[in-house]
């Protein structure tokens, strides 16, 4: 599947999941903004692609992104961040989702097995009541410690402010 074509929309990718279960494919689904893709998006996109046959990734809108996490996110656009997601190999399909949760698109989607990282409790995770009630598993998965976007733009930040000097006399 070549990368412009993993991005579909909803409708795409519902069918395209029913298509995947019809044939005994075990669905994982998982979510997020994926805003500056690190080292721990990638290994935690692998260890849930591991999980079962296909991954699948709800991926939060430019304006959902910045609901959640303020109006200067995001820094990387949502074309930007699907074409990123999708030249990863572990990476089958992505759909954007505008809702502040993923709740509803899982609950339509229904995967086999919907995946956060270790950051979340089970209780917490949208649309893991859908999956459950369906039959599916909800799991978390370990953090690559120290990888954030959050830091990265700290970091940037820090090296590339001008610091301010005492321009006082003593």
């Amino acid at each position: 599947m070549s990368r412009g074509k993993r991005l579909k929309s909803q409708t795409e990718a519902l069918e395209t999941v029913r298509q995947w279960q019809a044939v005994g494919k075990k669905v994982v689904f998982s979510n997020g903004c994926f805003d500056i893709l690190h080292a721990g998006h990638v290994e935690y996109l692998e260890a849930a692609r591991a999980l079962g046959d296909v991954l699948l990734i709800g991926l939060n809108s430019d304006a959902s992104v910045r609901r959640l996490k303020g109006p200067k996110r995001p820094i990387c656009g949502e074309n930007d961040r699907a074409a990123l997601l999708a030249a990863l190999r572990c990476v089958d399909c992505i759909t954007l989702f505008d809702d502040d949760t993923p709740e509803q698109l899982i609950a339509m989607l229904l995967p086999d097995i919907l995946v956060k990282g270790a950051d979340w409790d089970v209780e917490r995770i949208a649309g893991a009541g859908a999956v459950l009630a369906n039959g599916g598993e909800v799991l978390t998965l370990p953090l690559l410690e120290g990888r954030s976007t959050s830091t990265i733009i700290e970091t940037i930040k820090e090296r590339y402010t001008p610091s301010v000097k005492n321009s006082g006399t003593d």
